[in-house]
């Protein structure tokens, strides 16, 4: 069973990030960047799999400039075994992802696609849906256990009321979520084992997709600084000032 998992390069979760003087977006420029965390949790999954023997081949995809062969290294380092970039210099929109994806998926041919529910800098937990729907394959999304057959997977999804367990067929889409696993640390001599790992690089312009953009993005800003609050001395006054605010 072979297991394909899209990872995303974005800036690292500890770092503050920060807006552009010209409000056109997120400024990158010497900023550390890392795998997005839930796809991290969704390559641990993978690599999970395999150890089980339930997998025996998973493979990483990442869209994006020439430094995402780092974050893929990191896949590789955890115990992928091989790696593909498909190359572009473009913001691409969920949509857009989706169809490369798809074009990817169309050349690996796996049996199952892993992948994190949403990044961290978009936030848009759109690309999954959307890559099921125009595979028209079945999805399970939110998944925090999984269990694979050999032609169906067992998904726990975490939802508003609690949990639910549902079960699809294979080929499908699985979106990771928080508490799927936690991801292992890579060792010395396994990031140096992943150095010598396949990594294959193509142009996304080669895949016949279209790339063109949907949407613009008039204005990026930092949310509005929170003003300082005020001490009372008494309840009473905390009472008349809420409702002077309109609370009570």
């Amino acid at each position: 069973m072979k297991v394909l998992v899209p990872v995303k390069r974005v800036i690292d979760s500890n770092v503050k990030a920060r807006v552009k003087s010209d409000q056109s977006g997120v400024d990158l420029a010497n900023v550390k960047m890392s795998i997005n965390p839930f796809c991290e949790i969704a390559v641990e999954e993978a690599v999970r799999l395999k150890e089980k023997g339930v997998a025996t081949e998973v493979v990483v995809v990442s869209i994006g400039p020439a430094q995402a062969q780092e974050t893929l290294r990191q896949a590789l380092a955890m115990g992928a075994d091989r790696a593909v970039l498909i190359q572009t210099d473009q913001d691409l929109e969920p949509l857009e992802v989706a169809k490369v994806l798809k074009a990817a998926i169309a050349e690996e041919n796996p049996n199952v696609v892993i992948m994190g529910k949403q990044a961290i800098d978009g936030d848009n937990n759109a690309t999954g849906q959307m890559l099921a729907a125009i595979l028209d394959w079945p999805q399970a999304t939110f998944a925090s256990a999984i269990e694979l057959s050999a032609d169906s997977a067992k998904v726990t999804r975490e939802v508003d009321g609690g949990l639910q367990t549902i079960e699809v067929g294979l080929p499908a889409i699985i979106t990771a979520d928080l508490r799927l696993n936690e991801p292992r640390y890579a060792s010395l001599p396994n990031i140096m084992k992943a150095k010598k790992k396949p990594l294959d690089v193509k142009e996304a312009a080669s895949l016949g997709v279209d790339l063109k953009p949907h949407l613009k993005v008039l204005k990026v800003a930092e949310p509005a600084k929170r003003s300082a609050g005020i001490k009372v001395e008494t309840a009473g006054d905390l009472v008349a000032n809420l409702k002077t605010a309109g609370v009570l």
